[in-house]
């Protein structure tokens, strides 16, 4: 079973520097106090922090994964969020020390495509760079970026994709915060043609894509949202029971907790870790009701019978489930 932030084993890496790469959005380097190697990563991968109020947070590396000597995410400072993004930007300086995990991944490149097409919006840029500048290194599989964001001012990377090596692979679009200037993305999406979709950013363009892509084979699509469970949430949310279908243990789901929470609660362990229904890791046999699908992994076909407790809930006032052994 993945661990929760609370549980992930961590270690000291000090901060070597930390500086604003766009509007509200701030590059953190991390490196061993000693110089050592650090734990190698994959593309995609991500870091749970300690951040200086407490909090763990997790961050995408967006540097090459083949840097062994630091570990590179880009923050954006979230001031509405609940203090997290503020806390690491606003009360750590180079020299300070953090701890940090070291990296897993949820997102990554898997298959053997075509070609590869990246969509990111705003700050869901960070995992996509270490993706890019793999497959840039390692002389791999074609690809092409769309770049989604408000403004120039606050796009991070902008001038390195602006570049000429990245002429013809990245396109970079601003809608000024009007949703008629959105990024007409039918055009890239109707036909598959042997590639692969990784798309990271709002839950808003996740789910836009996630409905443009339903003629697409599920494995070829994939998202990440940081694990930001809450943006699934719904203010008219209502408890619920889930029972489970070897023992009819009824097991209650209040609003505002989710059915993996809740079967934690009653003692119950789940696989699961990105807890924002984009990595699969808590499917869950659905044996009868009806369910309100959050995700953005199965699909319709699979939400028959298939449910992803982290996120999802119920639209019956009973969902019966049967939990793997």
């Amino acid at each position: 079973m993945a661990s929760t932030p609370a549980e992930v084993p961590m270690s000291a890496l000090e901060v070597t520097a930390l500086d604003m790469i766009a509007e509200g959005i701030y590059r953190i380097e991390l490196a061993h106090p000693d110089g050592h190697e650090l734990a190698e990563f994959t593309p995609g991968a991500h870091l749970h922090i300690r951040v200086p109020n407490g909090q763990v947070r997790r961050y995408s590396l967006c540097n090459d994964p083949e840097e062994r000597h630091r570990y590179v995410i880009a923050v954006k400072r979230e001031e509405a969020g609940t203090g997290g993004s503020k806390s690491l930007i606003d009360e750590t300086q180079a020299g300070d020390r953090l701890q940090v995990s070291d990296p897993h991944n949820d997102f990554e490149l898997k298959g053997n495509p075509a070609r590869y097409v990246f969509i990111a919006g705003g700050i869901g840029i960070t995992p996509i760079m270490a993706m890019i500048r793999h497959l840039r290194a390692t002389g791999g599989k074609p690809f092409k970026l769309y770049y989604l964001t408000r403004d120039a001012a606050q796009t991070a990377f902008l001038e390195e994709l602006s570049g000429p090596e990245y002429r013809g692979k990245v396109i970079i679009h601003h809608d000024q915060g009007d949703p008629d200037n959105a990024y007409d993305l039918w055009p890239v999406l109707e036909q598959p043609k042997g590639a692969h979709v990784y798309c990271c950013g709002p839950r808003g363009l996740m789910e836009a894509v996630r409905d443009m892509t339903g003629h697409w084979s599920s494995s070829s699509v994939r998202f990440e949202d940081f694990g930001t469970r809450k943006s699934a949430s719904k203010e008219d949310d209502k408890p619920f029971t889930v029972r489970l279908a070897k023992t009819g243990e009824a097991v209650p789901v209040p609003a505002g907790v989710s059915i993996l929470e809740a079967l934690r609660a009653n003692g119950h362990h789940v696989p699961y870790s990105c807890e924002s229904g984009t990595c699969g890791s808590c499917r869950t046999r659905l044996v009868e009701g009806e369910a309100d699908h959050r995700d953005l992994v199965l699909s319709e076909a699979e939400h028959q019978d298939n449910i992803m407790v982290c996120v999802s809930r119920a639209i019956s006032e009973e969902l019966i489930i049967d939990l793997p052994e």
